[in-house]
């Protein structure tokens, strides 16, 4: 089967073939987890890019291309992607990865298609970096989906306000800031501008340990964000729409990326659609507010609708807590338990039982209204 040509991405020039791992995020901890595959004298590289079956991998003796096919199984969830680690057959050609170290996190949205499969974006990212543009109107509720991604993953999610220097007021930034940091409690709201550099030292700060994605829409500024913190124009840059915002996908593949100051930076294709999979743990974490507020609920199952002694309907009643803060709670809610059903017969059931207990409920309250009026 012929693939289509790789550029090969260059290799950092050290003295040790150790130094060129580390500069990608090798430590002792993966050094130990590969020893076995050591023994059989495969050599560890972590994959840069991934293109229909084939990746860039770089390895102590400098970055080849590997063949995947023995290590993509049917499960979209275990194919190769950018960030793995994978143990590489030396000799032969083509070279092969023999098997993928297991993650430390994986980055997961479910895929537009009705087989309710999931897709991993990322492996192996401490810090999610989600990039939002200041240059169109900030909607709210996709800073939740790509938050609760971020945290079901097990990585760190930073919210980066991208093209800052288009609000050159301080007060009205401050306040676009502040909107963004309702939504996103735990989590640092940065402005940044790759035009001025405001902010960019922070940023750089920041993903200088660890891996670190850059996640976003296109047109959110993440590839000329990439360039500013790598220091040179590695990734290519096209202007975005006046009207929306959005720009066509100048990144087409996820790519890693050494950084000059340490640390490794993965850029991604603009995300069009962010679909949760199985991300009930990250949506608590963005609304943990509100699932603060529920474990005062009188009962411990409340759908905070209509229940008596609901203190989620407490809260809103009195101001507390915004109206679109909890509409957006219940669709992801309700969202991420329809993907969840779809792969799970327990959850099914419930749900099926829920929706008899309802359809139940419903029918004798018409009855008992009949009643009343015969």
């Amino acid at each position: 089967m012929s693939h289509a040509p790789f550029d090969t991405p260059s290799t950092p020039s050290t003295s040790s073939g150790q130094d060129v791992l580390a500069a990608y995020g090798w430590d002792e901890d993966w050094a130990d987890t590969f020893a076995p595959h050591a023994g059989r004298g495969l050599l560890p590289g972590r994959v840069l890019r991934v293109d229909r079956g084939r990746c860039d991998v770089v390895t102590a003796a400098g970055t080849v291309q590997v063949d995947t096919e023995f290590v993509t199984p049917h499960d979209p969830l275990h194919v190769v992607c950018t960030g793995d680690w994978v143990a590489v057959d030396p000799g032969g050609d083509p070279r092969y990865a023999r098997c993928v170290l297991p993650r430390r996190t994986a980055f997961v949205r479910s895929t537009s298609s009705k087989r309710s499969e999931g897709q991993i974006l990322a492996a192996n990212v401490e810090h999610a970096v989600i990039c939002v543009s200041l240059a169109v109107e900030i909607d709210l509720g996709r800073v939740e989906r790509f938050l609760a991604l971020a945290w079901e993953s097990g990585a760190q999610p930073l919210v980066v306000l991208t093209k800052a220097d288009v609000v050159p007021d301080a007060t009205g930034l401050s306040y676009l800031v502040q909107d963004v940091e309702t939504v996103a409690p735990g989590v640092q709201v940065l402005p940044v501008s790759s035009a001025t550099g405001e902010g960019v030292e922070v940023l750089a700060a920041v993903v200088s340990t660890g891996t670190s994605v850059l996640l976003g829409i296109s047109g959110a500024g993440k590839s000329t964000l990439a360039n500013r913190l790598l220091g040179e124009d590695v990734m290519d840059v096209r202007a975005t729409r006046d009207a929306d915002g959005k720009g066509r996908h100048t990144t087409t593949t996820r790519n890693l990326l050494p950084l000059p100051g340490g640390g490794v930076l993965i850029d991604t294709p603009g995300v069009r659609g962010v679909g949760l999979w199985d991300a009930g743990h990250g949506v608590g974490r963005v609304f943990s507010e509100i699932e603060d507020l529920a474990a005062d609920c009188r009962f411990h199952d409340c759908a905070h609708e209509a229940e008596p002694g609901c203190a989620v309907l407490a809260a809103l009643e009195d101001g507390s807590l915004d109206h679109r803060r909890l509409e957006s709670y219940r669709k992801l809610q309700r969202e991420n338990v329809r993907i969840v059903a779809k792969t799970d017969a327990r959850v099914r059931a419930e749900l099926r039982r829920e929706w008899k207990l309802r359809t139940a409920e419903g029918k004798a309250a018409m009855e008992a209204k009949r009643g009343r009026f015969r």
